[in-house]
């Protein structure tokens, strides 16, 4: 890569989640572009470029840690200035900046368009006005419709017309987003206001960065969005995502296409249909489920219950016996009663989910939430997790077992550095980074093969939620 004597070097530092990975690889592809060196430790670069996470309270912890541990960086590395960008400092702006004086500069979306300029100013002594946030939902038009090329100088992380990217990694998988921002107004998320209203990106640049994914090596496509059942319903037609599999998984190069968060009250029976008769296409339901009492998800202003997701899980079944479902539940949302948990327990104990996230409620800034009656005391929250967290451990383990015998195909992902026999990966079922993983041993003697490739086993054992697989 060719160097512009004028630009610095930068390191990204990403937390969150794979809609981010997608926003710094495309911040890195600008900046390269523009003459800027990419390294991957702050330590080693003239500025740490922070992509926060502002979901929930653990993340904007974590997030301002990682700020504070970058800025002092500059007593002790190379580093030279501090920048937060992402969710974090789109939420916050000035009050975050007001927070964390030994930040250089707190920016929001709108300014990665020129990131570039803005990183120069900053090195030169310049500090740029800190974000301010507003309620991004506001940006575009209230219908879905009217918001295609509506856009003008709205920025729409990842939804740039040209593949403009840079990968920070070689894994053989990458996200892929296609579409921004959500439309759904549950009452314990803050997600809509600062990523905006639902916007998806057209299939043609869609189909467009695949291919370049698809050139770097990557073999497995994770579609990201906030709300993947929504895609195409700002472009006149919300069938389209299930027009949009059988291209991607027909690129040269790609072995998997992947969907991740699925609405269940989106779920539509042609997109259960596409994505069991594609092939290609990941047999893994990424639902978001929340809850399963009825009165409880009304009040977060969600639809659903125990038996719908329960006919939704059967439905997917009935198609593909083997397929793998995960989700996140909330306890501890206000008004939650002892019945409410009961009735979770059953859910899940019925749904023989592979992964379930559990999180406990906390007040998110500017949501319907915060102002519900019912709050319940923290010790309760906490108790709850405890005991859901109890309960999902013992059935994800039990669902991990009952695929001993199953036969798999694994994408391997990496060497086990502890045994050299073995190579780790995921099988069609399992998500990356928090569903588990296969371990795979190919027996003393025999080439590794290389990440990137895949491997034929059965399941033969399971430790927690990791399947132990031997080659066929």
């Amino acid at each position: 890569m060719t160097i512009s004597a004028s630009r610095g070097s930068v390191a990204l530092v990403t937390l969150g989640c794979t809609r981010n990975e997608v926003d710094s690889e495309e911040l890195a592809g600008r900046l390269a572009a523009d003459g800027w060196a990419l390294v991957d430790d702050a330590a080693d670069a003239d500025v740490a470029l922070v992509n926060t996470c502002g979901f929930v309270e653990q993340a904007k912890k974590d997030s301002i840690d990682t700020l504070l541990e970058a800025a002092d960086l500059k007593e002790t590395g190379r580093t030279r200035a501090v920048v937060a960008v992402g969710c974090l400092a789109e939420r916050y702006g000035q009050t975050l900046a007001d927070e964390l004086p030994d930040a250089d500069a707190v920016l929001g979306f709108d300014s990665y368009a020129d990131m570039s300029s803005h990183l120069r100013s900053i090195l030169d002594g310049g500090r740029p006005a800190s974000h301010v946030p507003s309620d991004r939902r506001r940006l575009l038009p209230l219908s879905p419709v009217e918001r295609p090329d509506a856009s003008g100088g709205v920025a729409l992380p990842g939804h740039a017309a040209e593949v403009v990217r840079s990968r920070l990694g070689n894994a053989p998988w990458a996200p892929l987003k296609i579409a921004s921002g959500c439309d759904r107004r549950c009452s314990f998320c803050a997600i809509p206001m600062f990523r905006g209203s639902f916007v998806s990106r057209r299939p043609t640049d869609v189909l467009a960065e695949a291919r370049w994914l698809a050139d770097q090596g990557v073999r497995e496509l994770f579609l990201v969005s906030e709300n993947s059942t929504s895609y195409g319903k700002d472009l006149g037609d919300i069938g389209l995502l299930e027009k949009l599999l059988p291209e991607l998984t027909g690129i040269d190069g790609v072995e998997r296409v992947r969907v991740s968060y699925l609405q269940p009250a989106e779920v539509r029976p042609g997109l259960l249909e596409a994505m069991a008769a594609t092939p290609g296409v990941s047999p893994w339901y990424d639902l978001s489920f929340q809850h399963a009492s009825t009165p409880l998800l009304r009040r977060m202003r969600r639809f659903g219950g125990t038996e719908a997701f329960l006919g939704l899980l059967d439905g997917i079944r009935s198609r593909q016996p083997l397929a793998g479902a995960r989700s996140n539940v909330i306890v501890g949302f206000p008004g939650e009663t002892e019945a409410d948990v009961a009735e979770l327990e059953h859910f899940l104990t019925e749904a023989r989910l592979d992964v379930v996230g559990v999180f406990g409620y906390s007040d998110e800034d500017g949501t319907e939430g915060e102002r519900l009656d019912g709050h319940l005391p923290d010790e309760v929250v906490a108790q709850r997790v405890e005991r859901l967290t109890a309960l999902v451990e013992e059935l994800t383990a039990q669902r991990a077992l009952d695929r001993v015998g199953e036969h798999v195909t694994v994408l391997v992902e990496e060497h086990d550095e502890d045994d050299p026999t073995v190579v780790v990966g995921r099988a069609d079922h399992q998500g990356p980074d928090v569903d588990g993983v296969c371990h795979v041993r190919m027996g003393h003697g025999t080439a590794l093969p290389e990440p990137g490739s895949f491997v034929d086993g059965v399941v033969v054992d399971a430790e927690g939620v990791d399947l132990l697989v031997e080659p066929r």
